[in-house]
């Protein structure tokens, strides 16, 4: 495939310095930088000399602009803090008042969705897993994030709390994913890794015993599930410590997976988010772990095709979202798209250089407007 170079380019001058890492050797498809537009950012926590703000989640309500995000003090640390949206992530509230125990939930990622029960009732629901052996927790709210519910054992054992949390046949029944080492009866640190779903049968007030589904390579799988386009089969791309991240298919809702497949270098990252454009373009949003990759470490979204993916592609071009300044340490993101087209994309990041710690910022894009910055630097460079 061909390499991308912009040394021609570059002598254009620094009226173009905003399409300098559009394509660059060393990476396979371009990457459209748009990082530095700070007026697409906004913050939710920032971070301090004292506070590390970290690992979000977001939920959108759908009402197209409410939108809520739980994030963790210090890497992976503890639950507690909420806030809200009402402009679609434009600006945010000061961190809610919540029950005391979240705090109580330590060494956690945590998620938002809103499940909705088979008699039509919508709870929000914040999950968040301790780390081993600890236990799923979940709290939830019946009044749109007004007040909330202690936080409780859902009975199952997982160490990130679930991304994906898919409805089935006409919404009677819930399922999630979740990563944990096996075996499953008790956890060991050399056991193999496997992917675990469960159900609900009451919008997620209760989940049955976890099932082993999939023998995944490595602790994180961190799965994310998508529907194809056609809605006849599931999507699911896994983190992989090893090499290449992975993905897996399933044609019978969920039952059975497919043995896991390497991803090409382009989707190699961490905690996936996955969300389809208005045009059926698939977008997904990382850390990017592509060794051979300019914006390697950084918070990035890849842009292509669900076939793409099946058949080994490595997609159309990499969005570089924002620049990390503590290398690796970013994504574990909330990803929302706005009824306008506007995708929200949230992650924790070492904002700036400086003593500050990680804040948790979000970035808003078009994908239009990033499909026009690639055209004009291909013309650019030709």
């Amino acid at each position: 495939m061909r390499k991308w170079n912009i040394s021609s380019a570059a002598c254009v001058g620094t009226v173009f310095a905003w399409l300098c890492s559009v394509a660059v050797a060393g990476d396979t498809i371009p990457t459209v930088d748009i990082s530095s537009e700070s007026d697409r950012h906004s913050f939710v926590a920032r971070g301090t000399t004292e506070v590390y703000q970290g690992h979000p989640c977001t939920v959108l309500l759908p009402d197209g602009k409410t939108m809520f995000c739980a994030w963790s003090i210090n890497h992976a640390g503890f639950l507690g803090p909420l806030s809200r949206s009402d402009d679609g992530g434009k600006t945010w509230s000061q961190p809610l008042a919540v029950p005391g125990n979240w705090r109580q939930v330590t060494k956690t990622t945590p998620t938002l969705h809103r499940l909705v029960d088979p008699e039509g009732v919508a709870r929000l629901f914040v999950f968040g897993g301790c780390d081993f052996p600890g236990r799923l927790r979940q709290a939830y709210s019946e009044d749109n994030g007004k007040t909330w519910t202690p936080m409780r054992d859902t009975g199952l054992a997982a160490e990130c709390a679930p991304k994906t949390v898919m409805a089935f046949d006409d919404g009677k029944r819930l399922v999630m994913w979740c990563d944990r080492r096996g075996p499953f009866a008790a956890n060991q640190p050399h056991a193999d890794p496997y992917i675990w779903q469960t159900e609900s049968l009451d919008g997620g007030l209760t989940w049955s015993p976890e099932q082993p589904i999939l023998k995944t390579e490595s602790r994180w799988g961190q799965p994310a599930v998508i529907r194809s386009p056609d809605g006849n089969q599931l999507l699911m791309l896994l983190r992989n410590e090893e090499s290449h991240s992975l993905f897996s298919v399933s044609d019978d809702d969920g039952k059975t997976w497919a043995p896991v497949r390497p991803l090409p270098a382009t989707l190699t990252g961490h905690r996936h988010k996955m969300l389809y454009a208005p045009d059926g373009r698939l977008v997904v949003v990382m850390r990017n772990k592509d060794a051979e990759s300019q914006s390697h470490g950084h918070f990035v979204a890849w842009v292509g095709t669900y076939d793409d993916i099946l058949a080994g592609r490595d997609g159309q071009y990499r969005i570089k979202l924002l620049h990390s300044h503590a290398r690796w340490d970013c994504g574990y993101s909330g990803f929302e798209l706005l009824p306008d087209g506007t995708f929200v994309a949230t992650t924790y990041i070492k904002y700036k250089p400086g003593p500050e710690k990680h804040s948790v910022v979000t970035t808003r894009f078009k994908i239009t407007e990033t499909d026009h910055k690639l055209e004009d630097a291909k013309k650019l460079v030709q």
